[in-house]
């Protein structure tokens, strides 16, 4: 432990420091957590993957309680990887409270982390109110579409998030259909992930209706889906209108050539997009029209 806060010292000038997969545990991060109180150099953390919600076989959150507690008054740190740690709806949940506070951490990510429903809501409720962080990710972490709805509502009002990965969260189409709502209101995000998400036609269709509303989206991910050639259709009509979309991706989907020539016909009238990937779609023979 106290090799940990020694790397941290008020005499050292380290401004980036990797601590993944160390297995450091919940008395190493509370040790680390102490130390970040009083650093003032240290801007990278990346600490995946080292049980800071575990004490044996048992799932805790005394870990991320004290790394919230550093937060809260740490005034350098911009970005921090938490990722496969398990923490829990509870860890979360104190992480949440010191975003409410901190104003420096631009970049977090989260994924794998069980955060549940408290969790969901817990940082739902942190980005009301936080006006710093940039990038949130809350991959793999099987949130449903009731706390993806919640999500998008805080999204209504948030000011600075532009970039959210929510891959691999089992969304579906009713999480889907609540983001599309967001989309149309919110005028920060710029890069959106919902790959992995079992988001089929009312989904999609949702997502399309977004798009010719939303100004601000450059980045679209909808790998992995059930999307298929009439949702393209409904895509493929929102790419005549949208501005702002530079990327889609709809590899994994189940889109077939019909779908990708409507696509294609698309992009005839739109000048914007710059990268459409359509790999494993079912997809055979020419784009030519």
């Amino acid at each position: 432990m106290e090799q940990i806060q020694q790397l941290l010292d008020k005499k050292t000038r380290i401004r980036h420091l990797d601590l993944s997969n160390l297995r450091i545990g919940i008395q190493g991060i509370q040790a680390l957590a102490e130390a970040l109180k009083i650093n003032t150099t240290l801007i990278t953390l990346n600490l995946r993957d080292n049980q800071i919600g575990y004490q044996g076989a048992q799932l805790l959150s005394c870990g991320a309680q004290a790394l919230a507690e550093a937060l809260k008054i740490n005034t350098t740190l911009i970005s921090l990887d938490l990722s496969f740690n398990q923490i829990s709806g509870y860890g979360v949940q104190a992480l949440a409270e010191a975003l409410k506070i901190n104003t420096t951490l631009i970049t977090l990510d989260l994924g794998d982390n069980r955060i549940g429903h408290l969790g969901t809501q817990s940082f739902a409720e942190a980005l009301k109110i936080n006006t710093a962080l940039t990038i949130l990710s809350l991959w793999g972490n099987k949130i449903g579409g009731q706390c993806a709805q919640v999500l998008g509502e805080a999204l209504k009002i948030n000011t600075a998030l532009a970039t959210l990965d929510l891959e691999f969260n089992q969304i579906g189409n009713q999480g889907t259909q609540a983001l599309a709502e967001t989309l149309k209101i919110n005028t920060t995000l710029t890069i959106l992930n919902l790959s992995y998400n079992d988001i089929s036609g009312q989904g999609a269709q949702a997502l399309a209706e977004a798009l010719k509303i939303n100004t601000t989206l450059t980045t679209l991910d909808l790998r992995h889906n059930y999307i298929n050639g009439q949702d393209a259709q409904a895509l493929a009509k929102a790419l005549k209108i949208n501005t702002t979309l530079t990327t889609l991706n709809l590899e994994g989907n189940n889109i077939g050539n019909q779908g990708a020539q409507i696509l294609a016909k698309a992009l005839q009238k739109n000048t914007i997009l710059t990268t459409l990937n359509l790999g494993d779609t079912s997809f055979r023979g020419s784009l030519k029209n």
